[in-house]
């Protein structure tokens, strides 16, 4: 009996199964470097530990994007190792504030299946939790991916797909902002002086940069995810696939934007919530990306008079600035994420 493990196909899923993922893995400063290095995000409070805790967190917490993709990472052997493709996102929230030296594992359960029509592949939807050394639940969402059938002329039986919330509501977000001693907030170090009632619904912001991605950077980082998806390091089977190439893990692609947008979001320090998010096109090595944001909505949280949620809509472009913003459906883009950001009020 071979003791390696192929991964589950589709055929391998039931509705509520819960799939507890290997293996547990402790957030270091080196992972902290190793993550700015590749994508070069500058905000404030996760940059610097005085900074950070002169509002009230116990020292500069991890990038909220690094404890997804680690969390993320956990899941992939189990969950979309036999992949085409990561379809989405929803109901994602950042519950608890991670440190260096915490430990994350994650746990998931399978919502529903739906297989396609080609019968060849279909599409798996997930919750996924991330928990610290505590137990306590960092982390949570749901994604849906499309997974291979082991056997073409297999049946499946289950055909659900779950009922997901268009929004995470405002009242439901926060849990991982400490309260803040906003008067020590210090605009000038953070890089702009725009605070939350600085923004309009409606409002449009070119986030101008742009950055091309490159072979190197996004396997390492996907590597520092302990993601060992094959769509993205395996040239031998990919070189075979549809598109002759690896690529670019969905979440590299989130990751770019969202450290583009700082330049017009500089304040916009914490991301609360994922409210849903869409991986239009493929990303691969030599694309440049380019991101631009619009105001959704503002709202304040009940109890807090530190900072305020700002509802965003970012879409990332491959090879096209956005300073025509293009649709969400138009040429080039192959990101669109729902998102809620904690800005100083």
């Amino acid at each position: 009996m071979t003791k390696t493990n192929p991964g589950r196909y589709l055929e391998d899923f039931q509705i509520g199964q819960t799939i507890t993922h290997a293996t547990a893995r402790t957030v270091t400063l080196g992972d902290v470097a190793v993550y700015s290095a590749i994508f070069g995000p500058r905000f404030a409070v996760q940059s610097g530990d005085s900074f950070a805790q002169a509002l009230g967190y116990a020292r500069s917490p991890i990038d909220d994007l690094l404890v997804f993709h680690i969390v993320f990472g956990k899941t992939v052997p189990d969950i979309s190792i036999n992949a085409v493709a990561n379809l989405g996102y929803a109901d994602c929230r950042f519950l608890a504030a991670v440190y260096p030296g915490d430990t994350l594992h994650a746990t998931s359960t399978v919502l529903g299946i739906k297989e396609n029509s080609s019968k060849q592949t279909g599409v798996v939807y997930v919750r996924s939790t991330g928990l610290n050394q505590r137990g306590e639940t960092v982390l949570e969402y749901v994604r849906w991916v499309m997974v291979r059938k082991r056997d073409v002329t297999a049946t499946i039986a289950a055909n659900h797909v779950p009922a997901l919330p268009d929004a995470v509501s405002a009242t439901q977000i926060g849990g991982a902002c400490p309260p803040l001693d906003v008067a020590k907030y210090d605009f000038t170090l953070a890089g702009a002086n725009w605070r939350w009632g600085d923004y309009k619904a409606g409002e449009r912001i070119d986030h101008v940069d742009g950055a091309t991605v490159e072979e190197a950077e996004h396997q390492m980082a996907t590597r520092l995810y302990q993601n060992n998806a094959k769509v993205h390091f395996n040239q031998f089977s990919e070189g075979q696939g549809r598109f002759g190439r690896r690529l670019v893990y969905g979440g590299h692609v989130i990751s770019v934007a969202r450290a583009l947008s700082f330049n017009g979001l500089e304040n916009a320090f914490h991301i609360a919530a994922i409210n849903g998010g869409r991986h239009i096109s493929p990303l691969f090595a030599g694309d440049t990306l380019f991101a631009w944001s619009e105001i959704l909505a503002l709202e304040a949280l009940p109890g807090r008079k530190d900072v305020g949620a700002m509802r965003l809509r970012t879409i990332a472009a491959k090879d096209r600035p956005c300073a025509d913003f293009p649709d969400s459906g138009g040429s080039g883009v192959v990101l669109e994420l729902d998102y809620w950001v904690l800005l100083p009020i």
